[in-house]
């Protein structure tokens, strides 16, 4: 069985930093693009970071250019991200997402991914 599971959520202070796991089981991660997505309450999920398979990165969002950043482990079988320079509005549920797609460029949307996790809760509060 196919399965995302993403961890290292939890509570930060405005201007901390947070890293993001999501693992997969059932399946190697080698030939898929993973993206992360965020869901704030009352607004759309969106997208933040993808990775290609070959590990180049693409911003899905200006607002985390500079601060966000996104890695893959294969050995791991598992992909982070790691944010910094935490605001507010970068409270939200962050959720993993995977496509095989093996390209030197990422899916250019949510809908194209076919694996979802069930999301880590960030909040950026003092």
């Amino acid at each position: 069985q196919l399965q995302l599971v993403e961890s290292g959520g939890g509570l930060v202070q405005p201007g901390g930093s947070l890293r993001l796991s999501c693992a997969a089981s059932g399946f190697t991660l080698d030939y898929y693009a993973i993206g992360w997505f965020r869901q704030a309450p009352g607004k759309d999920r969106e997208g933040v970071l993808c990775i290609t398979s070959s590990g180049d990165s693409t911003n899905y969002a200006d607002s985390v250019k500079g601060r966000f950043t996104i890695s893959r482990d294969n050995a791991k079988n598992t992909v982070y991200l790691q944010m910094n320079s935490l605001t507010p509005e970068d409270t939200a549920v962050y959720y993993c997402a995977a496509l095989k797609f093996r390209r030197s460029y990422c899916p250019s949307g949510r809908g194209e991914y076919a694996y979802w996790g069930q999301g880590t809760q960030v909040t950026v509060s003092s």
